[in-house]
């Protein structure tokens, strides 16, 4: 299910009751940790925080960069987290840290999959999220690039 909002303003408005007070949270969590460069937009149906195509236009598909994305499905709420998914390292951290934190982590390849806000440390996701500065995304992004075409993919 993905979202026709123009505006982040207007997706969180047409979420249901229940979930609106999480993902304002969960925003408001990524936007005091997100490092500058990265844009706030609605990018595939969901509120996303990107690399802008002035910044970086040498994508795969002519789109912005998605860096994370915050979305609020049918059945669960979700955080793609592509930086988690780009690093080996900060991804093992990443998975020690919610356990330490007391949580357990439902997460696909980038994807934390979550019902209530209190399955989610808070202050875990802000870090994982001031990790990853635009430069260092875009390098990940390229080295990922040159490995995927290496492969035929």
């Amino acid at each position: 299910m993905h979202s026709k909002a123009e505006t982040v303003d207007a997706y969180i408005v047409e979420l249901p009751e229940d979930r609106r007070d999480p993902i304002t949270k969960i925003r408001e969590t990524i936007l005091e940790n997100l490092p500058e460069g990265y844009e706030e937009v609605m990018q595939y149906g969901m509120i996303s925080y990107i690399i802008p195509l002035e910044t970086f236009p040498k994508t795969y598909n002519k789109q912005p960069l998605a860096y994370i994305s915050l979305a609020s499905p049918k059945n669960y709420m979700s955080l793609y987290m592509n930086n988690i998914y780009s690093d080996s390292k900060l991804k093992e951290w990443f998975f020690v840290e919610f356990e330490k934190a007391g949580k357990k982590l439902d997460m696909g390849k980038s994807c934390v999959r979550f019902r209530k806000l209190d399955q989610l440390p808070l202050d875990v996701i802000g870090k994982a999220v001031a990790h990853t500065t635009v430069d260092e995304f875009i390098k990940i992004y390229k080295h990922a690039r040159k490995t995927y075409t290496k492969k035929g993919i």
